[in-house]
């Protein structure tokens, strides 16, 4: 995202924009890893451009939330792993967008922050549903009833941060894990992400169902053979997956 005028607020020709990408992205085979950042040291995204919504009717506010809800939902739906590296504020809109990625870096410039409720409204790109999932309830009711900002640190206590690294290196170490990830089995990856996204909203039994299913997806699959003969051979894997797509 490189916004600065706006601290990549997020106007409505912004998100169209990241919808598209999370759309293209979601249709390419060769992609095995998404990494969200910013282009700006001072924030990762400030949320939806409050100026533009500045004097919107209640019909504006409709049109508007359409293509932010596509473009949240596209995010959320992209089937392989998600990196969000955060520098600076990451609010509103910019937290949302976090939330909706499988891993938060967050460089000790790091600051998070839900502040709807100030504005007499709530989250409502996935932060009423998607913080409870990663943080737990009560902790998740602290941070959106307050509207409170959360220091790098704290968001890492809380797990809303996985990994906190010095200023300015959050993009860096974000590109660091995701080669880590994207040396996986192709197959392996959308098909563990899918077992645990699909897994959190369910019972353990349906749960343990949708692992068994993902499950037999990778151990019937040329990767899995190649990956044990490679294990065996002690050889770098060389992925049938990605022959097929390329």
């Amino acid at each position: 995202m490189n916004r600065p005028e706006a601290l990549n607020a997020l106007s409505t020709t912004q998100v169209r924009l990241l919808g598209v990408a999370a759309n293209q992205l979601a249709a390419d085979d060769q992609v095995s890893v998404v990494i969200i950042s910013s282009a700006l040291e001072r924030a990762f995204c400030v949320g939806a451009d409050l100026k533009e919504r500045r004097g919107a009717s209640n019909d504006d506010l409709l049109r508007q939330r359409r293509p932010f809800q596509e473009a949240f939902g596209a995010l959320r739906a992209l089937p392989v792993p998600m990196i969000a590296a955060v520098e600076g504020f990451a609010l509103g809109g910019g937290c949302e967008l976090a939330l909706c990625c499988d891993l938060i870096i967050a460089s000790a410039t790091a600051t998070f922050g839900l502040p709807e409720v100030g504005l007499g409204l709530i989250p409502g790109e996935g932060g009423t549903q998607l913080l409870p999932r990663r943080i737990g309830l009560n902790r998740a009711a602290d941070l959106v009833l307050t509207g409170r900002r959360v220091a790098a640190e704290e968001a890492l206590q809380l797990g809303l941060a996985d990994r906190l690294v010095p200023e300015g290196a959050a993009r860096s170490s974000a590109l660091e894990l995701a080669q880590q990830i994207a040396a996986k089995s192709p197959v392996s990856l959308r098909a563990a992400k899918r077992a645990l996204r699909q897994g959190i909203d369910v019972d353990l039994m349906t749960g343990l169902e949708i692992e068994d299913k993902a499950w037999q997806e990778t151990a019937f699959s040329a990767d899995r053979l190649e990956g044990v003969e490679a294990f065996n051979l002690r050889r770098t894997p060389d992925w049938p997956s990605w022959q097929e797509s390329g």
